[in-house]
């Protein structure tokens, strides 16, 4: 990478890449929990995820480039420490406090790349990927707040 739209490309195809991995990670999180509102929670955000990966088509599409994904060691290894809880946890008091824990590292490595993509796209005049990469933004600002919110609410208190 050389460039800013160099990163923004790599960037781009990276999160591509997590999105869908994601989609195939999500369900087995979701059948692990005990807890209805975080399987519930975890289940939403996978609908969502389908849906991001739609709305990063669209992104590629606006700045003229087909839609493709670059291996993502990131999420790669966020998943990876997923399915150790998983595995690991014994009781479903631990297992659902880390795995809420686990999705909420998986959100904010989403928050902080999509808020550099969203980012780098209006400093490159792409407008609508700014526009639609602000969407997505929101959506898992969303979907962290949900998780905190139930962590505190619920899950730790049961732990």
């Amino acid at each position: 990478m050389k460039t800013l739209d160099d990163a923004f490309r790599h960037t781009l195809k990276d999160v591509y890449y997590a999105e869908k991995a994601l989609t195939k990670a999500l369900p087995k999180m979701a059948s692990a929990v005990s807890n209805r509102a975080l399987k519930s929670a975890i289940e939403e955000h996978l609908e969502e995820t389908k849906g991001q990966v739609k709305t990063l088509e669209r992104v590629f599409k606006s700045i003229g480039e087909k839609a493709s994904g670059e291996k993502c060691d990131a999420i790669e290894g966020l998943i990876k420490e997923s399915e150790g809880v998983i595995e690991e946890a014994d009781g479903a008091v631990a297992l659902n406090a880390g795995v809420i824990a686990a999705a909420q590292a998986v959100e904010h490595y989403e928050i902080s790349r999509y808020g550099s993509l969203r980012e780098w796209a209006k400093v490159l005049g792409h407008d609508e990927a700014h526009e639609l990469l602000s969407g997505i933004l929101d959506e898992e600002k969303a979907a962290n707040n949900k998780l905190t919110n139930l962590a505190v609410s619920t899950i730790n208190k049961a732990a």
